[in-house]
């Protein structure tokens, strides 16, 4: 019996063994005056437990209060005020019962690009508050009112407060690292309570009484993974926000002591020391752009396209996709509401690359209601305006589509580069005018590179240096591409070695013109008229230089005689077209 206790109770003496006496001492059931013998301490004589060493180094006044005092039936009151606010805003919100997709970006769903390019961080947290229909908000609530309820009653209300801003905060954190789906509900501030009474379960579970230690402790854990268990085989269910909160609630809960446990207040200002992080967390949220991050975001990842020679910084996050204004196209990974895309084209233009007329085409043919869908009700155009983009001139056109389902704007650039257009389209919704400052960033880091196209015949130039066939593909690429004085060093070259080759005499005439030496051009259009008088590239060569030394009418009888003899020749047909119509105001 050297190991056993024996305690006189008013029912009679109890034996106990030395673990069990232990617990309820540090449980608070043994009273300092309740009468003890310990044989191997006290021999056969009882004497009051306060005076017991093992007693007084396990005893705490304050534990043992807050095993007699602990309880639960408060009504939870601000916890139902959470509830009836979600409601309101569920009424507020949910169209037909439901809340649609372009809806939960509309009121403040997380919304991923809308989070990383324009800082919008304070969707983080109103993302709680909005859920999809009555049963995912039934659901929700349901267990908020129990658990976090349950969480009300243990710990004070600011403490409270900070579990379920920042479990709240940290769910959709975790769905923006993880998961680039549109994310709404409360249910990660739910899993943030559960991780929290997991937490306080496991850390207190021997000091809780009988009567609430298995649901506290041994309870908590299996509803935790019941919960997950369905969240995992469900569709449409954002399970990283799910564990994201459970990980914060249990955190957050592993360093919060209970109200029952904490000491008196000192002085007045320590409530506002514990609102301080919550406080803190909710201004990086929702002032965070405009005090600390500025134009941190978004952050660009350069995107290049060797067949266009064109790279452009897009939003990290953005990805490639079709869209009518381009062959090339990225977009922020929205469909709807939302939506901001960015489109390039090159347009080749033969005589000469026209930003100005790229333009107009591109307002009358592609910014026209009817080209744009029955959903569009009129387009307004701002005047277009000279710019520069990537050290080259270029004009910019703005504009506004308005449609039924919301506003667009347009910026759209046009940069001449050789017998090219390059046409760089943005789109992005009117409410989400950040959008534009990105577009400025986007189109400040526009650089025009080498096309992969004039990179093989460069390097085919490079592998046979002799080859006539070879420096005029690269002449011919380069004057493509509006590096005129190259072109006619290549082409130079070939013409050296095939001074025959009628092409590449007539190649070499127009990058003179179009470098501005007209002499040398004019030389180069006479020579390549003497293999060919009658060969139409080299009379509309000859045609450019007549225009050169100012002679519009010789040009037109060239470009006549050029097109009896390519009748079928639209480009022809349309320079002298556009000829004719100037000769007037030349007269």
């Amino acid at each position: 019996m050297a190991g056993h206790v024996t305690l006189r109770t008013d029912e009679g003496d109890e034996h106990l063994d030395l673990p069990e006496f232990e617990a309820r001492v540090r449980r608070g059931e043994v009273s300092p005056q309740s009468l003890v013998r310990l044989p191997a301490v006290t021999g056969e004589v009882f004497v009051p437990a306060c005076e017991l060493e093992i007693y007084k180094r396990l005893h705490r006044p304050k534990l043992a209060h807050f095993s007699r005092a602990f309880s639960l039936t408060r009504f939870p009151w601000m916890t139902s005020g959470l509830i009836l606010l979600n409601v309101a805003v569920f009424l507020a919100t949910a169209r037909g019962s439901q809340l649609e997709l372009d809806d939960m970006v509309r009121y403040g769903g997380k919304v991923g690009p809308l989070v990383r390019d324009l800082g919008e961080l304070w969707r983080l947290f109103t993302a709680n508050f909005l859920h999809r229909d009555a049963l995912h908000l039934g659901l929700n609530m349901f267990v908020l009112f129990n658990v976090g309820g349950a969480l009300e009653n243990t710990y004070r209300t600011l403490d409270y407060v900070w579990l379920l801003v920042f479990t709240g905060i940290a769910t959709m954190g975790a769905s923006l690292w993880l998961n680039d789906a549109v994310t709404i509900g409360a249910s990660g501030m739910v899993f943030g309570c559960l991780g929290g009474l997991v937490a306080f379960g496991l850390k207190y579970r021997s000091l809780l009484p009988s009567r609430y230690r298995s649901i506290l402790g041994d309870a908590a854990i299996p509803t935790v993974l019941g919960l997950l268990l369905i969240g995992l085989t469900s569709q449409g269910v954002d399970n990283w926000a799910h564990i994201g909160g459970l990980l914060a609630g249990l955190v957050t809960g592993a360093f919060m002591r209970p109200r029952l446990l904490t000491d008196a207040r000192r002085f007045w200002w320590e409530p506002a020391l514990r609102a301080a992080p919550s406080l803190g967390i909710l201004a990086v949220i929702f002032f965070g752009q405009q005090l600390f991050f500025g134009s941190a975001l978004p952050v660009l990842k350069p995107e290049r396209d060797d067949a266009f020679g064109l790279s452009v910084p897009v939003p990290r996050g953005w990805v490639r996709g079709a869209d009518p204004l381009g062959s090339v196209a990225w977009f922020n990974g929205l469909s709807g509401l939302g939506r901001a895309s960015f489109a390039a084209e090159a347009v080749e233009m033969a005589e000469g690359a026209d930003a100005s007329a790229q333009a107009q085409r591109f307002v009358d043919e592609r910014l026209s209601p009817r080209a744009l869908g029955p959903d569009v009700l009129k387009v307004s155009h701002e005047k277009v305006d000279t710019v520069s983009v990537g050290d080259r001139d270029a004009v910019r056109v703005r504009a506004t589509i308005e449609e039924t389902g919301g506003d667009t704007r347009v910026a759209a650039w046009f940069v001449p580069r050789g017998t090219w257009v390059y046409q760089l389209v943005f789109l992005w919704p009117a409410d989400l005018p950040k959008y534009g400052q990105v577009v400025e960033q986007m189109m400040a880091g526009v650089r025009f590179v080498e096309p992969r196209a004039l990179r093989v015949v460069r390097a085919e130039a490079l592998l046979f240096p002799n080859s006539p066939q070879a420096l005029a593909r690269l002449g011919q690429a380069l004057l493509e591409q509006g590096e005129a004085l190259p072109a006619a060093d290549a082409l130079t070259a070939a013409v050296r070695g095939a001074p025959s080759s009628l092409a590449s005499r007539v190649l070499l005439a127009r990058a003179w013109l179009a470098a501005g030496e007209v002499e040398r051009g004019c030389e180069a259009t006479a020579a390549a008229l003497a293999y060919g008088p009658d060969d139409p590239p080299a009379l509309e060569a000859s045609a450019r230089c007549e225009l050169a030394l100012g002679h519009p009418r010789r040009a037109l009888e060239r470009l006549e005689k050029a097109m009896a003899g390519a009748p079928q020749d639209e480009r022809l047909k349309a320079a002298a077209s556009k000829l004719r119509a100037t000769l007037p105001e030349l007269e």
